[in-house]
């Protein structure tokens, strides 16, 4: 069978051709069914050193050697930049703030589409801290957050940039990570992530899954031949 070709569907699947759709249905049915997605709260400066705050939901880490990762900014409807991609662009640094439970409300503040200008951060109660390594601070609230360097903008086509960064210091509260082990606490980081529409999870339920190895599915196999 051609590969363009339509396959039928079982009574148990429903299928949708991605070309066939447009920007907006292709949308929720990915941030329906790609879940959960973590949630970076990004600081940037301006040239001026002016701080602003913004949430994004398409965001991942990528690589650990080197350390990368990932931001999805979409432009405004007129194709011009959002003030996060337009200060990575003119400074080449920011710092990603992981969202925890306690900081939620504040986070959602932070994607109000206020004026240009507006300190988002004073808006939610939040602190900023110098960075270490760029000039972008992080949140003293946050659980954990990355300092960054721009490694690479990927354009797809106008609407959409994707932005990898790359790790040069990492900011903890001290209850979240033993620095002996680097053992992260989940229950400390206590983070969200985002679903479909306008629903959040957290992490709290939580359950342990080791990979098994290659001589415990050669004994189970055994045991289901006997």
């Amino acid at each position: 069978m051609d590969v363009d070709e339509p396959r039928d569907e079982t009574n148990e699947h429903v299928g949708f051709d991605f070309r066939a759709l447009g920007e907006r249905e292709r949308y929720k049915l990915m941030i329906g069914t790609i879940v959960p997605r973590p949630i970076a709260l990004v600081t940037t400066v301006d040239p001026q050193g002016r701080v602003n705050a913004a949430p994004f939901r398409f965001f991942n880490c990528l690589s650990a050697d080197p350390p990368i990762l990932a931001l999805g900014v979409e432009n405004h409807a007129d194709m011009s930049f959002k003030d996060t991609a337009l200060n990575i662009r003119l400074t080449e640094v920011f710092t990603v703030n992981i969202v925890s439970h306690s900081i939620a409300e504040a986070m959602h503040v932070c994607g109000v589409a206020f004026p240009p200008g507006t300190d988002e951060l004073a808006a939610a109660g939040l602190t900023a801290l110098p960075g270490i390594k760029v000039a972008a601070p992080f949140i003293r609230e946050a659980p954990a957050a990355f300092e960054c360097r721009r490694h690479l903008t990927l354009e797809l086509g106008r609407s959409r940039q994707i932005i990898l960064g790359e790790i040069v210091y990492a900011h903890y509260r001290a209850e979240v990570v033993d620095a002996e082990r680097l053992r992260i606490d989940p229950a400390r980081l206590d983070a969200i992530a985002r679903l479909g529409g306008s629903t959040c999870a957290t992490i709290r339920d939580r359950f342990d899954m080791p990979t098994p190895t290659l001589a415990d599915m050669q004994a189970a196999l055994g045991d289901v031949a006997e």
